[in-house]
């Protein structure tokens, strides 16, 4: 079973970037689907974006699509999610999630998640 988890996040002003990884172990990444989520308090989780097996597909959430980059580096069992032009709105817990079934990319459902890691976004 692949574990998986994140690091990069902080406290950083509006307009600012972040670039957060997860480190996948346990397992070879390049068999699944890699995900961000995030999850805001007092809201439901959120789709971030998603990337296919070796990085030749993506999908965004609308919120996030022209700012946000996922991206992966099989060779190191990495997924990363570089944030660009953050706003306070993008604060939340971010994780990172994998799967090995392509029928995520539809669902969202996704079987394996990270811990979380904190983005905080001051005005």
């Amino acid at each position: 079973q692949v574990l998986l988890e994140e690091s990069g996040g902080g406290l950083v002003q509006a307009g600012g970037s972040l670039r957060l990884s997860c480190a996948a172990s346990g397992g070879i990444l390049s068999r699944y689907i890699g995900a961000w989520f995030r999850q805001a308090p007092g809201k439901e989780r959120e789709f971030v974006a998603a990337i296919n097996w070796y990085g030749g597909n993506s999908n965004y959430g609308d919120s996030v699509r022209g700012r946000f980059t996922i991206s992966r580096d099989n060779a190191k069992n990495m997924v990363y999610l570089q944030m660009n032009s953050l706003k306070p709105e993008d604060t939340a817990v971010y994780y990172c999630a994998a799967d090995a079934s392509a029928n995520v990319w539809v669902t969202n459902e996704y079987g394996i998640w990270g811990q979380g890691t904190q983005v905080t976004v001051s005005s």
